[in-house]
């Protein structure tokens, strides 16, 4: 199995201290599995390629097994692309792995043209194009014929792939240690605990924004559900966390916007009213309100004595001070604030704390997340905590033509992500009910126009069982 990785930054010789590999020596080292060589084919100030061949074993492969078959032998684990060459980057690689260069540490941050190929790769179609190119690649490949002197024996699952884009040399070899073996069917060490842990630190800084990144976590753990459940959470969670300080600075601003248009209908007095009815003619009495805010929905709940336990949660800490202070929580008679939690917390990862309750309401909320946390909000309310009731309020971006100077295709907030229609928010709505074992009705949230409907919607779920 051959690759290289070229570098046309200049001097191009950088590569030889960025890979901690001389350019002007072959180097070999033993694997448990057979053996590396790298090596330079050119090594220019205008052009420097470094080669990597790896020579597997399969009689390696095997030793100490006590069932042997023939395609322990003969299988394709010698020329392609797999884990065992994610093992080998990290044996020749680990100090560029490690983001350290001892001779030149200034060359480490440099992003320089490069361009990697992969002698064969077994991929479907597209699935490259999907993990690479969100990374910043050009990705360029070649089926390969299953002999090219046998052209009526048709085209082989393998490919010969070339990978072109500006990136630092820690990067490249990064993402080739992690992707390679999500590339591979048939990874051929354990998967315990352990890869979770150097899943999470080799894809520190861009597995979390990947589109693909539940796809990556799902193959390159082999599907074990709890280590990928686990691997998620702390994906989202560290996603969460980097944007607290921007939501916080953002959300009065983009409040002031969505309140001025909607302020004419009274819009967000009279969702929170429906709300706060809705919850008390449901009987419930501990309720969780995610994405609390400044605690309007809370003080509602508190005004009425059916709810003995009041939990409020926002991903910001900064807006949980604000709902203690204009809820007046230091001053608040005993026999109230025994009712009223507040917490820090978020809706696309799993909390224990927030399991067992009678209802949660999610307030104006779900559009402010990216559309593939949709998912993580779906397991961690309706998987997870599994309230008996869950409400849904959304916008309906059909009315917004009715609001006064709103332009084609603007959103009442701007971090809104998405606004859905009434059908479109039906549809999803009932695809999660039918997942987690919940039913689900829908009611319109303000006047009510007969081409457009309701100015916002309403999602009540109720658990079957």
């Amino acid at each position: 199995m051959l690759f290289t990785i070229t570098s046309t930054h200049s001097p191009a010789t950088d590569l030889g201290y960025l890979l901690h590999k001389n350019p002007s020596r072959v180097q070999d080292v033993e694997l448990p599995f057979g053996s590396a060589t790298v090596f330079y084919p050119e090594a220019n100030e205008y052009r420097c390629t470094a080669a990597v061949l790896l020579g597997i074993n399969p009689i390696e492969l095997v030793r100490g097994r006590s069932v042997h078959s023939l395609d322990q032998y003969v299988n394709d684990r010698p020329y392609v692309s797999s884990s065992f060459t994610s093992v080998a980057i990290r044996v020749l690689f680990g100090t560029t792995l490690s983001g350290r260069c001892k001779d030149r540490p200034e060359l480490v941050t440099v992003a320089m043209p490069l361009e990697l190929k992969l002698s064969v790769v077994r991929a479907r179609a597209g699935v490259l194009e999907k993990l690479f190119e969100p990374l910043g690649y050009e990705v360029e490949s070649e089926v390969l014929a299953l002999d090219p002197e046998f052209p009526d024996w048709g085209l082989s699952p393998y490919r010969r792939v070339t990978l072109r884009g500006k990136q630092t040399v820690h990067d490249a070899i990064t993402h080739l240690y992690v992707l390679l073996p999500v590339l591979d069917e048939q990874k051929h060490y354990y998967v315990s605990d352990d890869e979770v842990e150097k899943l999470m630190r080799h894809g520190e800084g861009w597995l979390a924004a990947h589109p693909e990144k539940e796809y990556i976590v799902g193959n390159y753990l082999k599907r074990r559900r709890s280590l990928i459940e686990d691997a998620m959470q702390q994906l989202l969670a560290s996603e969460e966390s980097a944007d607290v300080e921007a939501i916080e600075e953002s959300r009065d601003h983009a409040n002031e916007q969505e309140e001025k248009i909607e302020r004419p209908l009274n819009l967000h007095r009279q969702r929170l009213d429906v709300v706060a009815a809705t919850l008390a003619e449901l009987g419930v009495k501990r309720v969780v309100d995610f994405g609390c805010g400044s605690g309007k929905l809370l003080q509602r709940l508190l005004e009425n004595a059916q709810f003995s336990e009041i939990v409020g949660v926002d991903v910001a800490h900064g807006e949980l001070e604000r709902a203690s202070r204009k809820l007046k929580l230091e001053t608040m008679p005993q026999h109230r604030r025994d009712r009223l939690k507040l917490l820090q917390g978020s809706l696309v990862y799993k909390d224990s704390r927030l399991a067992g309750y009678d209802a949660m309401a999610i307030v104006e909320v779900i559009e402010h997340l990216d559309p593939p946390r949709v998912a993580a909000l779906e397991r961690a309310v309706f998987g997870s905590a599994k309230p008996r009731y869950v409400l849904v309020t959304t916008p309906n971006r059909e009315y917004n033509v009715k609001f006064p100077g709103m332009e084609e295709g603007q959103m009442r907030h701007r971090d809104h992500r998405f606004e859905w229609t009434r059908a479109e928010f039906e549809i999803w709505a009932g695809a999660t009910a039918a997942m987690f074992g919940y039913a689900v009705a829908f009611a319109p949230l303000g006047p009510r126009e007969e081409i457009v409907g309701a100015p916002s919607q309403m999602a009540v779920f109720t658990r079957a069982n």
